[in-house]
């Protein structure tokens, strides 16, 4: 990216370089300035805040087990990225994990998601302690490469997962909609102008756009409950493999052309994407969250966010791996969501397992779509300067709109399409967990809120060696993996 566009921002963001002469010393009351144009909720109530900060306070030196009622009470953004992240990505590597390993990856999403809650229980103490706009804090203290990676890979991410997923939910469209000939192309118009309307609702009307959360969020659950009620059904072929499966931390030999290690990189990369990371700090502003509730978010990251997104994949491994593998003519290449979830609902019924797991896993791939339009709007205007809402964010959103075209050059998700997708989406990620490296150990950022002991000692330690583990993993895999997969994609679309 050209350091122009950095240095527009710098007079564009005038109150956030008010706050550089004071790090770590703004209270919850002094956020209104940092937070001005953010707008991603609604604004919170002073009365409401106040109430929550006593609440929290009084937390303090409560037992352990009424702090933790407390805590649960306010479960916030960590609960919202867990449902985010629960989209076609999380989906689709995991029915694949299961269809073609059984149990035996079931330790990959636990690990990756816990990866993310190491680093991302940082960026929340970043954020919380100074009130900063993360995007300037990391341009301003870690430097201009660092904000630059971060930005370009969220953007980059979000259009190019745009693709795939318009190839996944124009294919549920049609397989749901039970008409033959219906052209997938015509299904991702409609998909094109529902997701164009709502994203743009995100920057006019607060309330439609909770209705739709709240529907989105329980047609997410419903699927995962559905898949519950697989295992349940099916039950656990072997104990003792799915104790291994959570255990073993082993790679099962390559199955079908596909390798384990493809599966655990793209795990790896959709547990936390580089666009929620993104978004993730500013939501915490968003709610009005401040120095007072640091503890609470680390519990929130917890709960909210690792616990469910584990149970979440391990389902969907689990009942992918007691019906999609016990089929002995499956083709372990060309498995595609919908073919897996039509596999699955006929366990619990032909027609309303199908419409179920159907509707599951399009309501997975439309809430990431929005997300993806959220994103990309939200990274130009914080680049540049724009209002949030206003005419150039608005048009900044439909960038990831030629995603349509994965409608008609990838109408199957092959696991050689969605998977490498997470791996370039997730190569950024690394160099921005190192530019969080260098804010978490900066002075001059976070002031006397810098972490110190030994306790932070072995935070940063945990910082950096999930930094170098995730630069040397993609790193390796692009090398070895890449040209097979990039020759196979060209191959298939040619």
């Amino acid at each position: 990216m050209p350091p122009i566009c950095f240095r527009v921002m710098a007079p564009l963001h005038a109150e956030s370089r008010e706050v550089l002469s004071s790090p770590g010393r703004l209270e919850g009351g002094d956020l209104d300035s940092v937070r001005a144009g953010l707008r991603l909720a609604h604004p919170p109530d002073p009365a409401r805040l106040q109430e929550e900060r006593a609440r929290l306070a009084a937390a303090e030196g409560a037992p352990l087990g009424q702090r933790l009622r407390t805590y649960g009470s306010m479960l916030g953004p960590g609960y919202l990225q867990s449902a985010m992240t629960l989209g076609g990505g999380t989906a689709t590597a995991a029915l694949f994990s299961g269809a073609l390993f059984g149990y035996a990856l079931l330790w990959v999403a636990p690990i990756a998601m816990l990866l993310g809650v190491v680093m991302l229980a940082a960026v929340a103490h970043q954020t919380l302690s100074t009130g900063m706009r993360p995007l300037e804090a990391m341009r301003h203290y870690a430097g201009r490469p660092f904000a630059a990676a971060w930005a370009i890979g969220a953007l980059l991410s979000s259009v190019i997962w745009h693709f795939s997923h318009y190839a996944l939910a124009s294919a549920v469209v049609v397989d749901v909609a039970g008409v033959a000939g219906v052209p997938r192309l015509s299904a991702g118009v409609l998909i094109l102008v529902w997701a164009v309307g709502l994203s743009l609702l995100y920057g006019t009307s607060y309330r439609l756009v909770r209705v739709y959360e709240r529907i989105l969020k329980y047609v997410v659950w419903g699927v995962i409950l559905s898949f519950a009620l697989v295992v349940a059904k099916t039950g656990i072929t072997d104990v003792g493999a799915l104790v291994r499966g959570f255990t073993a931390f082993e790679l099962p030999a390559d199955r079908n052309g596909v390798a384990a290690a493809t599966l655990v990189a793209s795990t790896f990369a959709a547990a936390v994407g580089i666009n929620m990371l993104f978004l993730y700090p500013y939501s915490l502003l968003a709610r009005g969250w401040s120095r007072e509730h640091r503890q609470l978010a680390r519990f929130d990251l917890f709960a909210g966010m690792l616990v469910p997104y584990t149970i979440a994949a391990s389902l969907i491994t689990i009942a992918a791996a007691n019906t999609i593998l016990l089929d002995a003519e499956y083709d372990g290449t060309r498995l595609s969501p919908v073919q897996a979830a039509q596999t699955l609902g006929s366990v619990i019924g032909p027609e309303i397992g199908r419409l179920v797991f159907g509707l599951g896993i399009l309501g997975m791939a439309l809430s990431s779509m929005t997300l993806h339009m959220l994103v990309s709007g939200f990274v130009c205007a914080e680049v540049f300067g724009w209002e949030f809402g206003g005419s150039k964010y608005k048009a900044a959103t439909l960038i990831p709109a030629p995603g349509i075209l994965g409608c008609l050059y990838w109408s199957d998700i092959a696991v050689w399409v969605a998977v490498p997708t997470n791996i370039v989406c997730g190569l950024f990620l690394p160099l921005v967990y190192l530019g969080f490296i260098k804010l978490q150990t900066s002075r001059a950022y976070l002031g006397d809120d810098t972490p110190t002991g030994a306790g932070a000692g072995a935070w940063l330690i945990a910082m950096t060696l999930i930094a170098l583990f995730l630069g040397g993993f993609f790193g390796w895999y692009l090398v070895t993996k890449g040209p097979s997969y990039f020759q196979a994609a060209v191959g298939a679309t040619a």
